[in-house]
């Protein structure tokens, strides 16, 4: 077990840009980077366990809302292994059109686990 402090920012802002990447080789690459093999992402519209389905999750999210990009909202906070963020997903002019929450937990300073929470998310979103 990794005892040292997180760097809640970093590990948030390398989430953050794991979504926004539209190349599935460029997500592949950073998957690998920062994800454990057997990772775990759930929130309540998907899940996926591993690289390959992770990556189709982003993918996934990237074809239904085509140019909408994540940004971190707020400050990150962390204690131990785990990891909470916030964060907002819309169009340029319209940033905070969709909010929500994160949890992670880290193993051996990769992220092993993730729970996702909507927060905002308009109708018909």
């Amino acid at each position: 077990m990794n005892t040292a402090p997180i760097a809640a920012e970093s590990v948030a802002l390398d989430y953050i840009a794991l979504w926004n990447e539209t190349d599935a080789e460029r997500r592949a690459e950073l998957l690998r980077a920062g994800w454990r093999d057997d990772a775990h992402y759930v929130d309540p519209l998907m899940q996926g366990r591993g690289h390959g389905p992770i990556s189709d999750l982003v993918g996934a999210v990237h074809q239904r809302y085509p140019g909408f990009r994540f940004a971190l909202l707020g400050r990150p906070d962390a204690h131990g292994e785990h990891l909470r963020f916030s964060w907002t997903l819309g169009p340029a002019d319209a940033r905070d059109l969709i909010q929500g929450t994160d949890f992670i937990e880290l193993v051996d300073g990769k992220l092993a686990r993730v729970t996702g929470f909507l927060d905002k998310v308009p109708v018909g979103a």
